[in-house]
């Protein structure tokens, strides 16, 4: 799978790619990341500026229309497979864990991260991307939301975790709709805290009984909107 990030700011993700699984799924080949700087295509050359002030008026900078199409469409074009493109802001829909799982069947994903008071609208119009949150608040740009995105779907490619079965019961993980359950390793007491003792006993008919409704008590006490028969009206 390929990805490729569209970013004023390319070397935010130095540190991120170069870890834990990630890292290894990119040493593997798994995973192809390409991070593209949007100044690269600015037309004022000495200066690399690709912001303006907003006809109309208001408060901040837009990134312009001319230099993110460019960019996009240059970007586009280094690999015969066609991008399915998502632009990161906080008026997309709710990036979540089927959205997760849909882009994970893809071959190559390209992401245009946002900056200052976002893109100019035409970029929307143009490139007609898919307009993706992660969540109902308000980043300095694109390039978490861009992270966010790539873990969410990197563990989700066959062969990057350990154990394939890893993120089949992990919270919304295919079509699951109950938060994941409590898990304990050794020491099996640690300051008064003991580890339940149906985990010890070896009677999986047990534990996975017990496991199921720890689920479904910590999702009706944290999320009980996730449950079916949650009255929204409450």
């Amino acid at each position: 799978m390929r990805f490729d990030i569209i970013t004023l700011f390319p070397a935010i993700f130095d540190g991120y790619l170069t870890q834990s699984l990630l890292d290894k799924a990119i040493q593997r080949e798994l995973v192809h990341i390409h991070r593209h700087d949007l100044r690269d295509w600015a037309e004022d050359t000495p200066h690399r500026k690709v912001d303006d002030r907003p006809f109309g008026g208001g408060p901040g900078m837009l990134i312009q229309v001319k230099t993110t199409v460019n960019c996009a469409e240059s970007v586009e074009a280094m690999d015969s497979r066609k991008a399915r493109k998502i632009l990161l802001t906080p008026q997309g829909k709710r990036f979540d864990q089927r959205m997760a799982e849909d882009l994970a069947t893809e071959e190559r994903v390209m992401l245009l991260c946002g900056r200052y008071e976002g893109f100019d609208q035409r970029v929307i119009d143009i490139l007609e991307p898919e307009e993706i949150s992660i969540g109902d608040f308000v980043l300095n740009g694109g390039e978490v939301a861009a992270m966010v995105i790539v873990d969410a779907v990197v563990r989700l490619l066959p062969g990057v975790l350990g154990d394939e079965n890893s993120n089949i019961e992990d919270s919304f993980s295919r079509g699951n709709r109950l938060l994941e359950f409590p898990q304990y390793t050794r020491p099996r007491e640690f300051r008064g805290h003991a580890v339940p003792e149906v985990l010890l006993n070896g009677d999986h008919k047990a534990i996975a009984a017990w496991r199921e409704q720890q689920s479904l008590e910590r999702t009706e006490q944290r999320r009980s909107d996730l449950l079916p028969d949650h009255n929204t009206n409450k």
